[in-house]
């Protein structure tokens, strides 16, 4: 295991690995070396993101497995894809036309909706993990990574071009937008804002100097802040200004939804799941009895969680989260 992230939530990765070690896939020698390998046993395989298209779901994870559903979550296909690396991020502009990211700064595009990829970009060289992406319009997307790596295309994916957006390069995890406001949670206590479509940033600094995974905009147009050790911040104006919450746990917090009754759920490492019914204001901690880590989660039409982490593809009823 190289000294670069290998997910990605950086913690992430010896917790995942470690329990997956007696699971890899076999690699069948027929196959060319740079194509993902079918994997009967894929959906329990290490996950790190997931996306909602309609009620088609995809999933990206490890040795370039990336999952598709067209019920919801009930039954899942492998994509082809051209390439076994660590995929960490997928983002969709429409039901067709997609965008995945992870190792080697590997960019893969599709246009049918996710069965098949193409590769538009690589440079394992950089040795700076792609860690999301973010599909703006048709011609416009971002990638984000490791030791401050940006990238941009403004012609679809077809070409990528190397940004700066600060001297700290620092670890940029998340990228989220709303509308021409844009947010890039990072590490070291930093949080990018952008108020012109990505054009120009501004470094922001919450009370907390540890990692940041994740942040969620709120339909109050509020915004959450999470990340390691179970921290949790919230602010009413897009950031100048922080309230510390209460997350009853010290797992770190990887992602977050608003689902579509407004309830709040965060999902974290060690199992944990954080439920708000009250906008945010205070949370109650689900943790799942075996305590394997989430990555990333989606509301299912029907309202299940379909979450994605070290134990793969899982479900969760509303109810459960209910309970004590």
């Amino acid at each position: 295991m190289n000294k670069f992230l290998t997910c990605r939530i950086p913690l992430l990765t010896a917790i995942f690995i470690a329990a997956l070690t007696s699971t890899l896939p076999f690699i069948a020698p027929a196959l060319a070396e740079d194509s993902s390998v079918p994997a009967p046993m894929a959906t329990q395989s290490l996950l790190l993101d997931i996306q909602k298209i309609d009620n088609t779901l995809v999933a990206v994870g490890e040795w370039g497995h990336i999952l598709v559903s067209e019920d919801d979550g009930t039954t899942w296909s492998q994509a082809q894809v051209p390439s076994r690396s660590t995929l960490t991020s997928v983002s969709f502009l429409d039901r067709q036309h997609g965008l995945a990211v992870g190792h080697g700064q590997l960019i893969l595009r599709t246009v049918d909706g996710g069965q098949n990829w193409q590769k538009v970009y690589e440079d394992i060289e950089a040795e700076q993990p792609l860690l999301d992406v973010l599909y703006r319009d048709s011609q416009h997307a971002f990638a984000i990574g490791a030791y401050g790596a940006f990238l941009e295309t403004l012609d679809g994916g077809d070409s990528w071009e190397y940004r700066s957006i600060g001297e700290e390069d620092r670890h940029l995890n998340q990228i989220v937008a709303n509308e021409d406001r844009l947010f890039i949670a990072a590490e070291a206590g930093t949080l990018y804002r952008s108020e012109d479509g990505g054009e120009n940033w501004e470094m922001l600094e919450p009370p907390y100097e540890g990692s940041f995974f994740g942040s969620l905009q709120l339909a109050d147009n509020s915004l959450l802040l999470f990340g390691l050790r179970g921290n949790l911040l919230r602010s009413e104006d897009a950031g100048d200004n922080w309230t510390e919450l209460n997350s009853g746990t010290e797992a770190s917090l990887t992602d977050g939804l608003q689902l579509a009754d407004g309830t709040l759920v965060i999902s974290g490492l060690a199992g944990v799941m954080l439920v708000s019914d009250d906008s945010g204001e205070t949370f109650s901690l689900h943790q799942e009895s075996d305590r394997k880590g989430f990555s990333a989660v989606v509301e299912a039409i029907d309202g299940t969680l379909v979450t994605v982490g070290e134990a793969g593809i899982k479900r969760l009823s509303r109810d459960s989260l209910s309970k004590p």
